[in-house]
């Protein structure tokens, strides 16, 4: 197994990093592993040996938040990087049993937990919700994975349906037609596997006559908006669309929600793609909701460490988590409620409070579940 020094030094731009150590020093993840993967990078350039690289711990550690690349002074693709080492060992077999789990059971059954594709919708059957086949609507909301199959998280899909249909929002969903969209399989490293999701989940939605994507997850936003090629259709995040329903005045909450609450900004929503202003709007506009900004928020904001195949990734991280940090933050704060517009954030921060044993004192909603409370 060899690694073409070339290729690496042109497409990661590895000979214009100036050593400033700025990416370590944002680096949310204890190994700091943006600096440290160069290094390797360098003396496996030198042995021609790539072992040194899949035993790394850092490598998947990478939350792949971005924020060591948007603060590089120098434009290292540091994130492309990690990514681009992941890919050179998954097409050599060398990856973590769970990461090799989750990547091939997106492609057998079109998501990384392995359910029943048949079941991808099961979440929906009595809710009155179109299916896009069955019948036509020119607006798709593409669930996702977590929100189709994850019980804690199929909450969020519930109550976006319930605003939806609130606000007379004309849409529909693709049932068990639907697959992963592919932004955390890319940054598991399988390349080749991310082409072939987007291939086919862009003709699905040509074929469906689809005029414009609403997603409930940031991850899903950033694939389609960032990542798929030559795709023309306008992808939405879901708090975009209720803050524009919320100002046009066609979407009323009635109900006093008496609670404080702050606000944790998705990596793939806020940095990646500067959606700041929306979740803040509605949080804001929820009768009887006292919000509160903490200090790390917007650019700021620290990673929850969920992102980049965390979630199927066994190990990688040494002490106290980013979510149990973040969820004593929030306590600080005086904040009853942790909102956050993102399935992957409101997992871990879930696990965090569990693990931290406040769950007398703050909860997690996603801003969904607070909107549909309020209606």
């Amino acid at each position: 197994m060899k690694i073409d020094p070339k290729t690496f030094v042109q497409d990661y731009q590895l000979n214009i990093c100036i050593q400033c150590g700025t990416c370590t020093g944002g680096c949310p993840v204890k190994f700091r592993s943006p600096l440290n993967m160069r290094r390797l990078v360098r003396q496996t350039y030198l042995t021609n040996d790539p072992s040194p690289l899949f035993k790394r711990p850092e490598l998947w550690a990478c939350t792949t938040c971005s924020t060591c690349s948007l603060r590089c002074p120098a434009g290292v693709k540091n994130v492309e990087l990690i990514m681009g080492i992941r890919n050179f060992l998954a097409n050599q077999g060398e990856v973590p049993s769970t990461i090799r789990d989750a990547l091939e059971n997106t492609f057998l059954q079109g998501n990384p937990w392995g359910r029943f594709r048949d079941r991808r919708a099961d979440w929906a059957k009595d809710l009155g919700v179109k299916i896009l086949g069955e019948v036509t609507t020119e607006t798709l909301l593409y669930v996702g994975c977590a929100p189709s199959y994850d019980p804690r998280v199929q909450n969020v899909s519930t109550a976006l349906v319930k605003i939806f249909q609130k606000a007379d929002f004309d849409f529909g969903i693709l049932g068990k037609k639907e697959s992963c969209c592919g932004n955390e399989i890319r940054r598991m490293g399988e390349q080749a596997l991310f082409k072939k999701l987007a291939k086919d989940n862009t003709n699905l939605f040509k074929k469906s006559g689809i005029k414009r994507i609403i997603t409930i997850s940031p991850h899903c936003f950033n694939a389609f908006k960032n990542e798929y090629p030559d795709f023309a259709i306008p992808v939405q995040h879901y708090t975009q669309v209720i803050a524009d329903l919320i100002e046009t005045g066609k979407l009323k909450m009635s109900k006093t929600l008496d609670l404080s609450a702050t606000y944790q900004d998705p990596c793939f929503l806020g940095k990646q793609n500067l959606v700041f202003d929306e979740p803040r709007k509605i949080l804001t506009s929820i009768p009887g909701l006292e919000f509160a900004e903490m200090e790390r928020s917007k650019q700021r904001s620290f990673c929850c460490e969920g992102g980049g195949g965390r979630m199927w990734a066994e190990g990688g991280t040494e002490g106290i988590r980013n979510g149990e940090i973040r969820i004593k933050e929030a306590v600080a704060l005086g904040a009853k409620v942790m909102a956050t517009a993102c399935p992957f954030c409101l997992l871990t921060l879930e696990d965090a409070i569990k693990i931290s044993g406040l769950a007398d004192q703050i909860a997690v909603k996603d801003i969904a579940e607070l909107v549909a409370e309020a209606l």
